[in-house]
């Protein structure tokens, strides 16, 4: 893969490079409740612009569906990211034609999944966008892959313009695509992993696939009931996946697997509900469980504390709901620990990273936060990447 490096050494000056990052930040209404991916992608776009680059940023928010949405708009991160560039980015349409830039200048094309061919599974239809995208580059442009989130998506703006640009990784992608090779080739041990989230179905491969490879597998969140009821036990009105209960006895038989040993109910879903901790096998019929307890806090942390090498994705319970969030916490503590006793950490994106913001945990306490939750994982499987892999050509 050619690098930011690379194009820098190259020379940029007066160049339109096209950077697709990964802007995909929550909002509640026009405010940004967490702009960890915009301060993600700043990095790349000051190298660029410093060189002397034209900028054009490409980048989509939410799912909308068929066409243009206002409540997806782009708008609200034009705006964080020129506070965090110190500069005006305009916000511009693809429709209107290539934006009018000075060298070292940026702009934000408006919501590139506002095109459904972003996302069509016809390759003419990408094509043909990716054609439009290219002309507002002119003779000189240039490609920057630095948005790692979407890199396991085959969609114009992360694939198709790599191929018909000359195409380089920007500084993110390069540094999550190092972090996860120290992951997957020889890691220090031992190796733990911590794995929550809601469903066992949404993470059944990369289980299978990191269990031959780890010392230890910590299992919270939602997807830890239906493992409680692989072993025999009862887990009330908590989130479980019937069908997934023979894959979870399967893979317990690693004994490599570790479960909570308590767990923190409540009679509704709800930051009001009734309150208790529980023995993970005495879970009452009528609750459900939304967080790990303390005890399995000790446990999780007692086994990190020997790790050399960690990742975490997913949270432990409802950390958004305080009487739930103790448990991500703690296990966040304890992996902030492990780092500073010397282990290598990784945050695997996505929620976990949402987690270590909204709890006020140290950011520079783990070793690296990824930008990329499914991206992360599906390296981890060890999937072929449509976004990585047409760099390679």
């Amino acid at each position: 893969m050619r690098t930011l490096d690379d194009l820098i050494a190259e020379g940029v000056r007066g160049r339109t490079v096209l950077v697709r990052s990964d802007l995909n930040v929550p909002l509640d209404g026009p405010r940004i409740t967490d702009d960890g991916r915009i301060r993600a992608s700043v990095p790349t776009i000051q190298r660029l612009t410093g060189a002397g680059a034209r900028v054009i940023v490409a980048a989509h928010l939410g799912r909308p569906e068929g066409g243009p949405d206002e409540k997806y708009s782009l708008a609200p991160v034009a705006t964080r990211l020129g506070e965090l560039l110190d500069t005006t980015v305009e916000l511009v349409e693809l429709a209107d034609g290539p934006p009018r830039l000075a060298d070292g200048a940026v702009a934000l094309l408006q919501n590139i999944r506002f095109d459904p061919r972003e996302t069509s599974k016809d390759d003419a239809e990408r094509g043909a966008l990716a054609d439009e995208l290219v002309a507002l580059t002119g003779s000189d442009g240039a490609f920057v892959s630095d948005g790692f989130g979407v890199v396991h998506r085959k969609q114009t703006s992360v694939y198709d313009l790599a191929a018909r640009l000359p195409a380089y990784t920007g500084g993110l992608v390069t540094t999550e695509v190092e972090v996860l090779r120290k992951l997957t080739e020889g890691p220090s041990r031992p190796y733990v992993v911590v794995l929550g989230g809601s469903k066992v179905s949404d993470k059944l491969a990369v289980i299978e696939t990191l269990l031959p490879q780890v010392d230890s597998l910590l299992v919270g969140g939602g997807m830890c009931f239906t493992f409680l009821a692989a072993r025999g036990h009862s887990v009330g009105k908590s989130l479980l996946e019937v069908d997934q209960v023979d894959n979870c006895r399967r893979l317990l038989d690693s004994g490599r697997i570790v479960l909570p040993t308590d767990v923190v109910v409540a009679d509704e879903f709800s930051a009001e509900a009734a309150v208790r901790t529980v023995g993970a096998d005495e879970i009452p019929d009528d609750w459900l469980g939304l967080d790990i307890g303390p005890a399995s806090v000790g446990v999780f942390a007692e086994v990190l504390s020997s790790a050399r090498t960690v990742f975490w994705n997913g949270p432990m319970g409802v950390f958004e709901l305080a009487p739930f969030a103790e448990g991500t916490r703690g296990v966040a503590r304890a992996v902030v620990d492990a780092t500073s006793a010397g282990a290598f950490s990784v945050v695997g994106g996505g929620d976990s990273a949402a987690a270590v913001r909204a709890l006020e945990l140290p950011e520079d306490g783990f070793s690296h936060i990824s930008t990329g939750g499914g991206a992360s994982l599906e390296y981890l499987e060890g999937k072929e990447l449509p976004g990585l892999a047409v760099l390679d050509k």
